[in-house]
């Protein structure tokens, strides 16, 4: 029992010493809930603290949808394909012990409990590698929980930092295939990896490849022995693979489905860029690599080389692999197999943890066979002049040298004092101290300086998660709640992207890598505002959009109160609606007025001439409306400042959408003022004046015509309909692939349609995701095999007699094997 508490000294140490300087870091800076200062760094505000929510929602019983579809946020989506991407990290589920008042708080501490996880698996793994005192390891790990790809690029990203977690985790599993044991539990890491997240598991499976080639050259065993330890090792990752395929299939088929995204070619950053980097405290703006582990680690893995007593082939393979490594990360054709064969959407060094990791773990082999002062000095030295050559480099900051020069002339100490400790055993304590004491002061100073250079730039701002003013947004939306009868807008301004998910609302605002390219080509020409190259759609205050889309309530700030909100409810169509025939609108064609009659069946719009006038940057546009209609403007090209009757608006191109001017005044005659920098101008028709008489009369029809009672289950809808009902049945959601219903669908400008066969009074239809159902037949097959070869283990040992164990393949890490110092 005592030797079972003894193992976990190590994974304890690293995981508390990796998340005790996280935290500290963020109490330095005051950052929530230490201080008012924000935490959410740009897509944490916008999409995983409202994803989170919905992961509360759904299982709080409050979510309308389930974890196949949801129909909040973009007028319905696919839910599968986000839960297994945005809240993959089991620790996620942390998000559903607290009030949903505090999901962004667990959000939070999400982070420095995964990398404190990370530090501790590679604790262990380090002793699966080569026989240390546990200190010494737990030390080692928090370098590698507290590594630059961490602190610099995924503190902030719940479900990549699982990936810090998969290479240890398949480390151990490499091992264990290795030794030619546990092959069901080797299976479970692979699949636990997976489940994770599949970019960041795709990364460290690589790795963990590169880690098996390692360890087949450098152990002493036989070619049978290799190929046995091959075949366990493809079949354990093939096997724990397919166990995630019910998640990973229609993730995949969803990307391929999704709105493309413009991502731009890979760069390499130039020699200087990359070697800073790797130094300790080093945080690069933008898409540069985020390569550094602490002093201490830096030390140890550069005297690795200079080790004699690791076998020199051992030192040479692994020198070379990381050699290697380091390069694959700068030839374009290598980085993007590390990326999946894809260009990545933002920093191109995402499998940075590959490279940390595997320095970490040359530095515990150099530490485990005791570095000699010299090699260590050599070392040390090697690390401040290649800090000189580099301080020219752009962002280059004085907190490295802070770093370079005390925490590695503490780091040199502590080691020396520790290579004294075989005669003088006082010492060893003081040694263990200063490590600790090193790796934390380093790293909280490491993790302070990437948050607070980060936040200069102008998309790291942190934003607010939890306020007064949220809150009473999330209780206006839930007052004027009256799903599924009719949908309810959160309206404007909004606190995220996603705020529909946030707040427990219907409407079009959405942003996911895994939005359709259906749902873009549905609500673009509507109107709607987007960015993200379309994977983020914004709402829009337009009655006709209101009724096309069953929004029967808006929530609006209250004016003149602060933090204050109200809701307003009006008559809407239901979700399900009857045309009768194909309309075709008046407007001029190709217009977004013309787009939403079509859609609507009415014709609710006066299009007007305009005249434009003016300079490129000062346009002026004039128009004659009818007295009393409602003027709505529309310019997607436009940014700028938008002036019309002493009441400005801000133009963000596509971002802003349909704009709502207000009511058209007596004289009928609109002065429109556009101040842009661009050279860009309005569209040819870019003034509606809605009549709301007429399109009352169009929303009073869709009633009458349209089903009388819909019931939305969690992926599914159905409708029942007024008895002699022909025509076409149009649902108030968009042709997204995955739906099936009890007549032939069809695509109606963008929306689900049924043409009703004669006689038909109900209607229904069902959400699933593409590639669910041979994602769980080849789940359940691999867990068949799983559970088949576990049994016929079990029954093996029970029917075989006992003897005496077969030893594990000498390895040749060490020549001589390691003394541990205690």
């Amino acid at each position: 029992m005592a030797s079972r508490i003894q193992r976990l000294y190590a994974p304890l140490l690293a995981f508390a010493l990796t998340s005790a300087a996280f935290c500290t870091a963020w109490a330095l800076r005051g950052s929530f809930p230490f201080g008012n200062t924000g935490r959410a760094i740009n897509d944490q505000a916008n999409q995983y603290v409202p994803f989170h929510r919905a992961l509360w929602d759904l299982v709080h019983g409050q979510a309308a949808g389930d974890v196949l579809f949801t129909w909040r946020g973009g007028f319905g989506q696919q839910f599968l394909s986000d839960y297994y991407t945005y809240l993959g990290n089991p620790f996620s589920w942390l998000a559903v012990l607290v009030p949903r008042a505090h999901v962004d708080l667990a959000v939070f501490v999400i982070t420095p409990v995964t990398m404190g996880l990370a530090a501790a698996l590679m604790a262990v793994y380090l002793g699966r590698l080569v026989p240390g005192p546990w200190w010494q390891r737990g030390v080692l790990g928090a370098t590698y929980g507290l590594c630059g790809w961490a602190l610099s690029d995924a503190s902030y990203i719940p479900m990549w930092l699982w990936g810090l977690v998969a290479l240890p985790l398949l480390g151990i599993a490499v091992e264990w295939c290795l030794e030619g044991r546990r092959w069901p539990a080797a299976t479970a890491l692979v699949a636990l990896a997976w489940l994770g997240n599949f970019y960041t598991a795709m990364m460290a499976t690589m790795a963990a490849c590169v880690l098996l080639g390692i360890r087949l050259i450098v152990r002493d065993m036989t070619g049978k022995q290799r190929l046995r330890a091959l075949f366990r090792a493809a079949t354990a990752a093939a096997t724990g693979i397919l166990l995630t395929l019910p998640l990973l299939l229609p993730s995949f088929l969803s990307s391929g489905a999704a709105q493309p995204t413009k991502a731009g070619e890979f760069d390499p950053q130039r020699l200087d860029v990359f070697l800073t980097g790797m130094l300790p405290a080093t945080h690069l703006w933008g898409g540069r690599p985020r390569l550094y582990i602490a002093s201490l680690g830096l030390i140890l893995a550069g005297s690795f080389l200079l080790n004699t007593g690791i076998a020199k082939k051992t030192r040479l393979v692994w020198g070379v692999a990381i050699v290697l490594v380091a390069a694959s990360f700068q030839f374009p054709p290598t980085q993007y197999v590390w990326h999946g064969l894809a260009v990545p959407n933002g920093n191109p060094y995402r499998e940075a943890f590959v490279f940390s990791g595997m320095l970490v773990i040359v530095a515990w082999m150099a530490l485990a066979n005791r570095p000699r002062p010299l090699h260590l000095a050599i070392t040390a030295g090697l690390l401040v002049a290649a800090t000189f050559l580099l301080r020219n480099t752009d962002d280059f900051a004085v907190q490295t040298w802070y770093a370079v020069l005390g925490g590695g002339a503490l780091s040199l100490l502590a080691l020396v004092l520790l290579g004294m400790g075989e005669r003088r055993r006082a010492l060893v304590p003081v040694a263990a101290a200063l490590m600790v004491a090193v790796v934390f002061a380093e790293s909280t100073l490491a993790a302070f300086n990437a948050d607070e250079k980060r936040v200069r730039e102008r998309w790291a701002k942190p934003a607010v998660t939890s306020s007064q003013s949220i809150t009473n947004h999330f209780e206006a939306v839930r007052s004027v709640d009256g799903w599924p009868a009719y949908r309810t807008d959160s309206g404007r301004p909004q606190t995220s992207y996603n705020d529909a998910l946030a707040l427990q609302a219907e409407g079009p605002q959405y942003y996911s890598s895994y939005l359709p390219e259906a749902t873009y080509r549905a609500l673009e020409p509507l109107g709607y505002g987007y960015k993200n190259d379309g994977r983020t759609f914004f709402g829009s205050d337009n009655r006709v959009l209101d009724a096309i889309f069953s929004i029967g309530a808006r929530v609006s700030p209250v004016p003149g109160v602060k933090n204050a909100w109200q809701g307003e409810k009006f008559l809407a169509p239901p979700l399900v609606t009857v045309r009768d025939g194909e309309f075709r609108s008046a407007a001029p064609a190709g217009s977004v007025w013309a787009n939403q009659e079509n859609v609507l069946g009415k014709p609710v719009y006066l299009v007007p001439r305009t005249s434009r006038s003016g300079s490129a940057t000062e346009q002026k546009y004039t128009a004659v409306c009818s007295p009393g209609t409602e003027a709505y403007w529309y310019s997607p090209a436009l940014n700028g400042t938008l002036t019309q009757g002493g009441t400005t608006h801000r133009l963000e191109d596509r971002q802003t959408g349909v704009l709502k001017l207000g009511t058209v005044p007596a004289g009928g005659r609109l002065d429109i003022t556009v101040r842009t920098k661009s050279q860009a101008e309005a569209p040819a028709a870019p003034i509606g004046c809605l009549d709301r008489t007429q399109l009352a009369a169009a929303v009073e029809g869709l009633v009458k015509t349209g089903a009388t009672e819909v019931r939305a289950g969690g992926h599914t809808i159905e409708a029942t309909l007024p008895r002699g009902t022909t025509g076409t049945a149009v649902l108030a959601t968009t042709d997204v692939p995955g739906w099936q219903c009890s007549a032939p669908t069809r695509s109606f400008h963008g929306l689900l349609a049924l043409d009703l066969p004669a006689g038909t009074e109900k209607i229904s239809c069902t959400f699933t995701p593409k590639g669910l159902g041979p994602g769980l037949a080849a789940a359940g097959l691999a867990l068949l095999t799983l559970l088949t070869v576990t049994t016929v283990t079990l029954l093996r040992r029970r029917t075989t007699p006992a003897g005496p164990q077969e030893p594990d393949p000498t390895d040749s890490t060490a020549a001589p094997a390691p003394r541990s110092v205690h």
